[in-house]
């Protein structure tokens, strides 16, 4: 399954310069893990980690002037790093699987002349077949929506970290190669990747576009759960959860072998649950039904609690016989029973390192009892410095607690007791 080793944020909210994992450039830290879980206390910033990645996703969708406005995000001046002159910039270092060569996708938007955000440059760079050191070359660059693509393994540009695409004027005009074009994209608002990987002749484009595409960013409302949506099913759980009805629908009439296993499964998770089955309504919609231990009468879901739901969409969600590549859920400890969070802790864990190929899973949290069930690889502490802005370090590079850890202490623990404090 692909997998992000590491990226890094700037100037996005209190994101002034922060970077998880690895990056092409910083190839002796250690790769972001299957299962990521990012603590901090309450106003560090750990929204702000989700929504940056959830803008990234929404410049490839809808362009960067949209993606400056969904959301809540209310234009670029109120998602740039207060004081900050700069442009906001992200850097993706993943894998498409075990085996492949990393790609590392650079993108820094800014405001133009007409004070309207646009794309300042974009690169995707992988080295070459064979090759483990040394730098990177680009097969996308642009600035300013003009650049250079290449089609596929042949030649490309080696650079350094200051490499400017007017460096290449002379000899590009002189110098030859069918898999090399020279493009101008129409609109500088949207994404080169996003036009370029729409096509056939860019695979190594579309395979980064449709990843990104398909990140999943739980937005779970239970009252959205609650509702009767429409018949009709449908393959995938929605970000909102509204449509728990339609995926329990279509896995009724295509996975029929293993549907109610999969529900008893489920079933056997939650505590209290003894079964979930189905009704079906008249017009042909499916009613979630939940037998309680001690009640002969089932629920419907509109009865059950929010955490009922929340973890029953969860572990639906796990279920997906295809799965997003890249799950990021905030806070999943909301209105759960505590010691279920272990649980949850390690189905998502299972699902992450399942040899099917799962997701790669990215949380926050602020709950003790999540974070006990994790390793100190897994847990990165976000901070707040004097300055206003973020900073985070990995609880496995703090020595001290690893030590506490490797003798039997849990990890909730050492962070409740500000082991993980380490400013």
């Amino acid at each position: 399954m692909p997998i992000i080793q590491g990226f890094r944020i700037v100037n996005y909210k209190s994101l002034k310069d922060v970077t998880l994992g690895k990056l092409w450039n910083t190839q002796k830290k250690d790769s972001l893990t299957p299962l990521t879980a990012v603590i901090g206390k309450n106003g560090v910033g750990k929204s702000s980690i989700l929504d940056a990645l959830g803008f990234l996703s929404d410049c490839l969708k809808f362009g960067v002037e949209e993606a400056c406005d969904l959301k809540g995000r209310t234009g670029f001046e109120r998602i740039r790093s207060q004081g900050q002159k700069g442009a906001i910039e992200f850097q993706i270092y993943y894998k498409e699987d075990g085996n492949a060569r990393p790609i590392s996708y650079e993108i820094a938007i800014d405001l133009d002349s007409d004070s309207r955000p646009y794309v300042v440059k974009e690169r995707l760079r992988q080295r070459r077949k064979g090759e483990s050191h040394g730098w990177p070359f680009s097969f996308l660059v642009l600035n300013n929506g003009k650049g250079y693509v290449w089609k596929s393994d042949g030649k490309m540009i080696e650079e350094d970290d200051n490499f400017d695409i007017s460096q290449l004027e002379n000899e590009i005009e002189t110098e030859e190669s069918r898999e090399r074009e020279k493009i101008e994209l129409s609109d500088k608002r949207r994404l080169g990747v996003s036009t370029l990987g729409a096509l056939k002749d860019h695979p190594r484009i579309s395979k980064f576009r449709s990843f990104i595409e398909s990140w999943y960013l739980s937005y779970f409302m239970p009252d959205a759960a609650r509702s009767l949506p429409m018949a009709g099913p449908q393959k995938h759980l929605n970000v909102h959860g509204d449509n728990i009805g339609n995926v329990v629908q279509f896995m009724a009439r295509d996975e029929k072998k293993k549907f109610q296993i999969i529900l008893n499964r489920i079933a056997e998770k939650i505590p209290g649950i003894n079964k979930i089955k189905t009704e079906k309504t008249l017009d042909g919609r499916l009613l979630l039904c939940f037998n309680d231990k001690g009640f002969k009468d089932p629920f419907y879901a509109q009865q059950m609690s929010d955490g009922t739901l929340k973890v029953f969409a969860y572990l639906l969600l796990l279920e997906d016989s295809t799965p997003p590549p890249f799950i990021c859920i905030e806070e999943p400890e909301n209105g759960l029973y505590h010691k279920l969070l272990e649980t949850l802790a390690h189905e998502f864990r299972e699902h992450a390192t399942g040899k099917k190929g799962g997701s790669q899973i990215f949380v926050t949290t602020h709950q003790p009892y999540f974070v006990d069930a994790l390793k100190p690889e897994e847990v990165w502490i976000l901070e707040k410095g004097s300055d206003g802005f973020s900073y985070i370090k990995r609880a496995s590079d703090i020595e001290l607690v690893k030590n506490l850890v490797n003798e039997g202490l849990p990890l909730g623990g050492l962070w409740y007791s500000d082991y993980l404090d380490q400013r």
